[in-house]
């Protein structure tokens, strides 16, 4: 077998870090599950933290994966909506704005679901295809995705993007009068009219649905949130001497971002984004990936999930599945070929909050490259004091492809 050396598999499991928690004794979700495939990565190699949330930008996914990769904020983030735009093969033009649009549960003016209940993909089809039947103009376009995750794009000069909304995930049993857009310039006010009236026409659509008949979680609101135009990134191989990469993802927020920065997105039959996803196969499908890329980035949306829902045995499940189901079928197949191994997730969800932090995250890295420290295991507790230090910007990026400043 040839040697891998110089090319790197990054396990990025999103919203696994936590904060400790009285039922596990004071440890966290993290520390609680047996993880001796991760805890070897800190064994073996060296840790630290890394900062994906800074001050000034949204506290979602997509803000934190895109500095894990090393974009700035600042200079290149556009919004979610756009980027899972660019995922769909939406093309979008110059006045274009996309939002994410999530289909969830409102119940006695209080939003209760974020997710519909995890719709699945077909009955969250239904509704998207209805609400674009119903609604869709030279104006407005309703897009499906996977789930919930679902698009709405506005068309024409007189939108505006400047808009300040709430997240959906992070507003949970909260008055949803408490959570309206807001204009933050006058020329978006006609915006976030335009909007909350669509908003409010859609509820009421959806409120007489024959798939909101039949019990169960109803899907009852449409959430336009993170709205942007048309992105444009720097590409990942010229930010990084040359290197090849590709993504293994469920969702069209990361598989949108890789495809703005030029990695390949390996589709895998069977990925959901929750705890049914395809395991094996995305397991699978980074062992012949890592054969011709440098960089494969190995994305799991379960546990962030299983985080917003408050659920601690569903965390914990969701940590021991990507452990056993993912890591260590990765690492055992490449074993002895000189490949690095590095894991973070993007950002923290503590399940007290159910919602993301800015907290830095904890981030193990081995490799040939890669001088071991004394940290033994992979935790929230322990990664601060390894040897990689605080990190932000590029150096996560460079540290696991061993490519100077």
């Amino acid at each position: 077998m040839k040697s891998l050396k110089g090319k790197a598999i990054v396990f990025l499991a999103d919203g696994m870090a936590d904060e400790p928690v009285e039922a596990l004794g004071g440890k966290t979700p993290l520390e609680a599950v047996d993880t001796p495939c991760m805890d070897s990565i800190a064994r073996n190699g060296a840790s630290g933290t890394f900062l994906t949330l800074p001050e000034g930008f949204p506290t979602s996914s997509d803000a934190a994966n895109m500095s894990v990769l090393g974009y700035d904020l600042a200079s290149f983030y556009p919004g979610r909506g756009p980027i899972e735009a660019v995922s769909q093969g939406i093309k979008l033009g110059p006045d274009d704005i996309a939002w994410r649009c999530n289909l969830v549960t409102v119940e006695g003016g209080i939003l209760r679901d974020y997710s519909a209940g995890h719709i699945s993909k077909e009955r969250a089809k239904a509704f998207m295809d209805a609400l674009a039947e119903r609604f869709n103009s030279d104006k407005v376009t309703f897009y499906s995705g996977v789930s919930y995750r679902n698009l709405l794009v506005l068309h024409g000069a007189e939108f505006s993007a400047d808009v300040d909304y709430f997240k959906p995930d992070s507003s949970q049993d909260l008055p949803v009068s408490e959570l309206r857009l807001k204009a933050k310039s006058p020329a978006a006010q006609h915006t976030v009219e335009f909007v909350e009236k669509l908003m409010a026409e859609a509820a009421a659509f959806l409120a007489e649905h024959p798939l909101n008949q039949e019990g169960g979680v109803p899907a009852n609101w449409i959430w336009p949130w993170s709205p942007g135009h048309k992105p444009s990134f720097p590409g990942f191989s010229g930010k990084y001497a040359g290197r090849s990469a590709a993504v293994i993802t469920a969702v069209d927020v990361i598989s949108g971002i890789a495809k703005c920065a030029g990695m390949d997105v390996i589709p895998v039959s069977g990925a959901t984004g929750y705890l049914d996803t395809n395991y094996a196969g995305k397991a699978e499908a980074a062992i012949r990936a890592i054969e011709d890329h440098d960089f494969v980035y190995v994305h799991l949306e379960a546990i962030d999930e299983c985080s917003h829902e408050g659920d601690l045995s569903l965390k914990m499940r969701a940590i021991s599945d990507f452990e056993n189901k993912v890591v260590r079928p990765v690492m055992t197949a490449l074993e002895g070929r000189d490949l690095t191994f590095a894991i973070l997730p993007d950002h923290p969800v503590p399940l007290h909050l159910r919602a993301h932090t800015r907290t830095p995250v904890p981030v193990a890295i081995c490799g040939p490259h890669i001088v071991p420290d004394s940290v033994q295991r992979y935790s929230e507790k322990d990664a601060p004091g390894g040897s990689l230090g605080f990190m932000h910007g590029e150096e996560f990026v460079r540290k696991v492809l061993n490519i100077g400043q």
